[in-house]
This record gives structure tokens, C-alpha cells and sequence, in this order.
């Protein structure tokens, strides 16, 4: 059995019996009470008789920022002892805390990305530096606080001021007393400053400085140590600590808490040594080192922290009446629109909310999400240059990082700025997403609800519009429901891509009926169900006033391609959003989203599914969304439970009123070719007094459809059909 003696700072005396690296050791804890000579006494007396002496904080060198300086009393303590090694955990310190960073990353993933780091303090601590700054977005120090009670003013802190402190600090510390350099946990004599701690996301350094500077509160925080006992990580819980890491490996067990200091693990590994006579630095240690399976202990401290998967999502308005409704906004009404939406497009991304309650009732597994927003409209996305979108996108990745988030959810126009999504995902650390697999999915779930709904009895022999076939959502769309109707119109202004796609849909579905086309013109007149999906602007993408009696519309654009003004001409025609889906859980959006409670888009949804399933991974990125991915969604949403919202139009939801006013509308129309003739003509001529557009912006960059405009429409298509009821009534 191996006999390590370690002399610590406190009092007590203990011995422990640990079975390390097939080896039993003893391990003799000495209090030395703070007491210089105390500890010298005593390494002469080991001497000889352990097999490793340890230092437990009598440290033989001081480093910070690169330079070392030698504790006047500490760098003579080893030389007092002739045979047995002396060390202080300066030999392994480093490598272990570089290493414990990047296998902390891996059992966590994104735990230190993005973060805030202070070090409390940074003395000594070079190794747990580094390894956080290939993760941290920024590391200050707190060592002129916590040695010297400086007060907190700008700038203290940060690396320029590190590096002006080095020299006083370490000059200041080489004469000063081992409980001054290694604070113990209890009240300090002069209270420090909590705003540098309330700055930081992770409290990185020793657990005796930590609890004796820090604040009663660190909520959210995460707190990386060398080493903790129970009892600290009592005291952190109950400041509200999120996450408590401890650096060292433990000796009594794999996978749990680091209780042993460096010193301590140092001492272990110089006894364990092949060659007795080895020099006592790293390269030796190493092979040793790379036998210990290990993984830094990471403990939630607080039950409701513990087991959630994070995800992010990009919002963004969609004209400018979205910017004039946002309460810290609502100011900009009473300036120029132009200007509004102009100015708003250069605003850097802005946290808008928590997403909380999503919950598998499968697995039980929880979500969180955190909800951003960029300041462009779709218009002002088209008219700067898609690097305009991807740098904010970056930056809202970044921020998204910071909080937790694993995958991040591209919204609406984000979706579809460039190649839609793989630029951001490539320059991003955080897996993306644009969503459009649960898209597709929800859309034709939602497309194939409403035709049934207006009385559809054989999907089979019905005949299919996609308009923008050729797009990332409506290609995808437009292969799958060729699987289910074998008569499919596809629709597109790139003729070249529509044979390219006729071309894989009669390899893959023979037998199916395909006609392209670049322009709906009459081919839309014989068709049950339309899906629009276009990025069109300024443009007319249907005309609604020729399609079928009953026709169903799935508008699957956003913002939308069809505007209430076009919809009311006819009445007997159910326009529908594309499927919105319900989370399981008590979900709660933090945020009007535009959607009714607990309701989310489907893009939002596939985000959070995938947080759900631990799917932290580019799933949907780019045009080509495959069948694949679709169909692997799908069955996703199924196991947890993810489902289609009721049907809505234009922000309302579909009753069976009007379901049933549809379809009574349809049936008398189909009964008289006559009079549905002269329904079409007179929708005709008032969608002329409609002005021509697509998502809110008119043929000249123009507002939205005037609220008259809807409502004579409406008024229009009403008088039409009671008209039409009145001479059925008659007859």
C-alpha cells in the first residue's frame, strides 16, 4: 500500500483508504492550521516515511498571465525533505484542468460555448485559462478584487488590466501568507463588489475564494472548481448555482465528485511512478495520466436545471406593422414606415423570450427554448445581400450559445435568405435548422384534413396544384403527394428545374400524371387543392377567381402569398395557413409569436422535436429537403406527440360553420355552370381593383392590402353567395 501525507491550510486530521489505478493507497489529511512552521515541522518529520508528501495550499510558485514568481516561504518547503517527494499539484494543475475543459465539452456539450468567464482568481489557474478560452466568449479575472478589494470600476478585470496587475500582484503575494493567497470559505473582511459576478455566466477558480467573495445569489450560474466537497456544493446550491464542475479526477471511484485536491492527485501519481527516480514534472505523470478514465463531475445543483435540452429560434417581422405592435417599439407609428423598416434591418439580434413547459409524454424528456429576433422585414432581407442576414444570424447563434442552446431554428425569411441555412450552419458552432421537414409533414397533413373537410371522399382521383414547385419546401412536397394523387400540376418560374423534377417524380411514382408549367393561368380551374409556396414579391402568385368550386388552398409562404382581399372574392374556396403544431406540455412562448396559445409554427416545432429527441445536429438545411427527412420527422412527431393544430385562415380559426357555409356554397355552384360562370366573371373584375402583390408588398414595393379593399371584397363575395343562396331557396 502506497502512504501519501497531505498538509492542508485547515485544521483536523484524517486518513482515507482509496483504490486508485490498481493500486490501494492511504491518504493521511494533516490541518496545519495556517501555521508556516507548523508545516515545515512536519514535512521534515514525513520525511522518509510517505511515500509523497502534498502541499495543499502552500503553493512553491505564484503564476499568473504567463509569469511566476516564487513564494518566499513556500519554494523552500520542498527542499526540507531529503528522501521523500514534496508537491504542490503546480505538476499536473495545468494539463489536468486544460484536459478537464475538453472533457467537460464533450459529456456537456456547449457548456462553456459562448460564456461569460470570470476567475475567482485566475492565480494559479493558467491551465483552466486556456482551456475555457477556446470555448469562452470572454474571461476576466477577479484577482485584483479578491486579493487587493479593489473597487470595481470599468475596465478592472479585463486582460489589458491583467496584465498591468501582474507585477504588483505577484510582488504583493510572494511575502503574503498561504490563507491570503488561498482564501478559505466565510465572511470576508471587506465586502467585494457583486456586479463582476452577476456579469459572469461561469465562476471559474478555487471554491474557498468563490464562497467567501461571491454574492448570496448566483442564480444560473456555473461554477468550475479544482476540486469541492459536498458541503460546498451545498453552500452553491442553495445561492441558486445551476451547474457546480468539479476539474480533478476522483480517486475513489470513476464518475464522481472531485473531492481530492492537485496536490493531492500529484502526490498520488509521484508514488504510483515506474521509475522512483523520474523528475517530478508532467512528461512523467503522463502515462499515468493517460490511464485514468476520467470525466470532470458536472452536478446540477438546482432539480429544475437538471435534464433540459436546449434550443434557440430566429423570428423576424413581417412587415412593418409587426415592428409598430412590439412594445418597446410602438413609438415607430408615428414615424415614416419606410424609414422604420429601413432603420430596423441594421438592429443587431434581440433576445425576446424563455420557452418553457415542453415535455415527451413518451420519454418525459424536457425542452427549453430561447427565442431571438432579427430587425428586417422579408423586403429589406431581399434588398441587402444575403452576408447582410448571415452575419446577424451568426450573432444570434453566438447569443444563443451563450444560454445553452444545442440547435438553433431558422423562421420564416431566415429560411430562405441564400442557400437557406448552410452558410450559417457552417460558420456556426451550434447545429441548424431551418425547419421545413416538419413543414412539409404538417403541410400536407393540414392540405389533406381540409380537402377532406370540403368532401373529398377519394383523395386518389383528385388533381394537385404546387405553386413554386421548384422551391425547397414545394419540390419536397410536390414528390411526396405525387405518391398519394397521381395528378399533379407543377407550377415554377425556372422551366428548367420543373423538368428536372418531373423527371424524378415519374422515375419515383410511375404511372403518375405530371403537367408543368410556368404560369397557373387555366390549369388551376380543375384542380381540388393548390399549395403555394413562393418567395414572389410584388406579384399576383394566383388567381383565386378561377379556381373550382370547394378548391382548397394551402398557403404554405411566409409571409403569406395570398391576401384576405383575394381570398374574400370567394367564398366557397378554404384558404388555409400551413399546419401549425401543438408541443406537448404546458408550453409557454414567452412571446407572441402571432399564433394562438401553445401553438407554434412548424419550422419552430421540427426545432424543438429535435431538442427533444437529442438530435443536436444540422438536420434541414439547404433546397434539396429530402423524402427521407420528412418521413424521419414525421414518425418523430408521432413518438412525442407533437400535433396538428386546428385549421386556420388568415389568423382565424376554421369552424365547422364555416366549413359547412363552404360547402354549401361549392354545391350550388357545381349544380349551376351558369351562375358560377357569372360568380367568376364579377370576382374577376373586383380582383382588378385589388392591387397586385405578394406577402404585403404591392407590384411597386407598395403597403399591404388597405383595409377597405378586404372589406369590399368581402362584401363582394357575401352578396355573391347570399344571391345565389336566396335563388336556391326559390327554386
Amino acid at each position: 500500500m502506497k502512504n501519501i501525507v497531505v498538509l492542508h491550510l485547515d485544521d483536523g486530521d484524517e486518513t482515507s483508504a482509496v483504490h486508485f489505478l490498481g493500486e490501494d493507497i492511504s491518504i493521511r489529511r494533516i490541518g496545519c492550521h495556517g501555521n508556516d512552521d507548523t508545516v515545515g515541522k512536519l514535512v521534515e518529520f514525513y520525511d522518509g516515511q510517505a511515500d509523497a508528501i502534498a502541499l495543499e495550499g502552500y503553493p512553491a510558485e505564484l503564476e499568473l498571465g504567463g509569469n511566476t514568481e516564487p513564494h518566499s516561504i513556500g519554494a523552500t518547503l520542498p527542499d526540507l525533505a531529503k528522501q521523500t517527494p514534496v508537491v504542490d499539484g503546480s505538476g499536473i494543475r495545468p494539463g489536468i484542468e486544460r484536459w478537464g475543459v475538453i472533457l467537460a465539452d464533450r459529456a456537456e456539450p456547449g457548456i462553456f460555448a459562448e460564456k461569460r468567464v470570470l476567475m475567482v482568481p485566475g492565480l494559479n489557474h493558467g491551465g483552466l485559462v486556456q482551456g475555457l478560452s477556446r470555448h469562452a466568449a470572454q474571461i476576466h479575472y477577479a484577482d485584483p478584487e479578491v486579493y487587493f478589494a479593489l473597487p470595481d470600476f470599468p475596465g478592472v478585470g479585463s486582460k489589458r488590466t491583467l496584465d498591468q496587475a501582474v507585477g504588483p500582484t505577484l510582488g504583493e503575494l510572494k511575502n503574503a501568507p498561504f490563507r491570503r493567497i488561498l482564501p478559505r470559505a466565510g465572511e470576508p473582511g471587506q465586502p467585494r463588489s457583486a456586479s463582476r459576478f452577476q456579469w459572469a455566466d461561469v465562476i471559474a477558480g478555487d471554491i474557498g475564494a468563490i464562497r467567501r467573495y461571491a454574492p448570496a445569489q448566483l442564480k444560473h450560474k456555473t461554477v468550475v472548481v479544482e476540486h469541492a466537497s459536498e458541503a460546498d456544493l451545498d453552500d452553491l446550491g442553495r445561492r441558486g448555482t445551476a451547474i457546480a464542475v468539479t476539474m480533478m479526477p476522483a480517486l475513489d471511484g470513476r464518475g464522481n465528485l472531485g473531492q481530492w485536491s492537485a496536490a493531492t492527485v500529484e502526490a498520488v501519481l509521484v508514488a504510483l511512478r515506474a521509475d522512483p527516480g523520474a523528475p517530478l514534472t508532467e512528461d512523467t505523470y503522463l502515462d499515468l495520466l493517460a490511464d485514468i478514465h476520467w470525466t470532470p463531475h458536472v452536478r446540477y445543483l438546482q432539480a429544475d436545471e437538471a435534464g433540459i435540452n436546449r434550443f434557440a429560434f430566429v423570428i423576424h417581422p413581417l412587415n412593418v406593422k409587426f415592428i409598430h405592435k412590439s412594445p418597446q417599439f410602438r413609438w415607430t407609428r408615428y414615424l415614416p414606415d419606410n424609414l422604420v423598416e429601413a432603420t430596423s434591418a441594421y438592429m443587431p439580434p434581440m433576445y425576446l423570450s424563455r420557452i418553457t413547459g415542453g415535455q415527451s409524454p413518451t420519454t418525459g424528456q424536457r425542452i427549453e427554448g430561447y427565442l431571438y429576433t432579427l430587425g428586417a422585414t422579408p423586403r429589406q432581407m431581399m434588398d441587402h445581400g444575403e452576408r447582410f442576414t448571415y452575419d446577424r444570424l451568426n450573432k444570434a447563434a453566438k447569443m444563443a450559445e451563450r444560454r445553452g442552446a444545442r440547435i438553433m431554428g431558422l423562421g420564416a425569411f431566415t429560411s430562405v435568405v441564400g442557400d437557406a441555412g448552410i452558410t450559417v450552419a457552417h460558420e456556426s458552432d451550434i447545429a441548424i435548422t431551418s425547419g421545413n421537414s416538419l413543414t412539409v409533414a404538417m403541410t400536407l397533413e393540414a392540405a389533406k384534413r381540409a380537402v377532406i373537410l370540403m368532401g373529398a371522399t377519394d383523395l386518389t382521383k383528385g388533381k394537385v396544384m404546387i405553386v413554386g414547385a421548384t422551391g425547397s419546401i414545394a419540390s419536397v412536397c410536390s414528390r411526396l403527394i405525387a405518391q398519394a394523387i397521381g395528378n399533379v400540376v407543377l407550377v415554377s418560374i425556372e422551366p428548367e428545374k420543373l423538368i428536372e423534377l418531373k423527371r424524378a417524380i415519374q422515375k419515383e411514382t410511375p404511372g403518375c400524371e405530371v403537367t408543368i408549367a410556368t404560369k397557373t393561368g387555366d390549369l388551376i380551374s380543375d384542380c381540388d387543392l393548390i399549395i403555394t409556396a413562393t418567395s414572389a414579391f410584388g406579384q399576383r402568385v394566383i388567381d383565386l377567381t378561377k379556381c373550382k368550386p370547394g378548391a382548397v388552398i394551402c398557403d404554405v409562404a411566409r409571409p403569406p402569398d395570398i391576401n384576405p382581399a383575394e381570398a374574400a372574392l370567394r367564398p366557397d374556396v378554404l384558404v388555409i395557413e400551413s399546419g401549425e403544431v401543438l408541443i406537448p406540455g404546458d408550453i409557454d412562448f414567452g412571446y407572441d409569436i402571432g399564433l394562438p396559445p401553445k401553438t407554434s409554427y412548424a419550422c419552430l416545432a421540427e426545432t424543438a422535436l429535435l431538442a427533444m429527441e437529442g438530435r443536436f445536429e444540422d438536420y434541414t438545411l439547404g433546397r434539396n429537403i429530402t423524402m427521407e427527412r420528412v418521413k424521419e420527422i414525421y414518425k418523430l412527431s408521432l413518438k412525442h406527440d407533437f400535433k396538428l393544430a386546428g385549421l386556420r385562415s388568415f389568423e382565424e380559426y376554421i369552424t365547422d360553420d364555416d366549413i359547412a357555409e363552404k360547402r354549401a356554397l361549392a354545391d350550388i355552384y357545381r349544380a349551376d355552370s351558369y351562375l358560377f360562370e357569372q360568380v367568376r366573371a364579377d370576382a374577376a373584375e373586383q380582383l382588378k381593383k385589388i392591387p397586385v402583390m405578394a406577402k404585403g408588398v404591392g407590384a411597386s414595393g407598395g403597403p399591404n392590402v388597405p383595409t377597405w379593399a378586404v372589406a369590399a371584397a368581402a362584401a363582394a363575395g357575401l352578396l355573391a353567395a347570399g344571391a345565389l343562396l336566396g335563388r336556391k331557396v326559390l327554386r
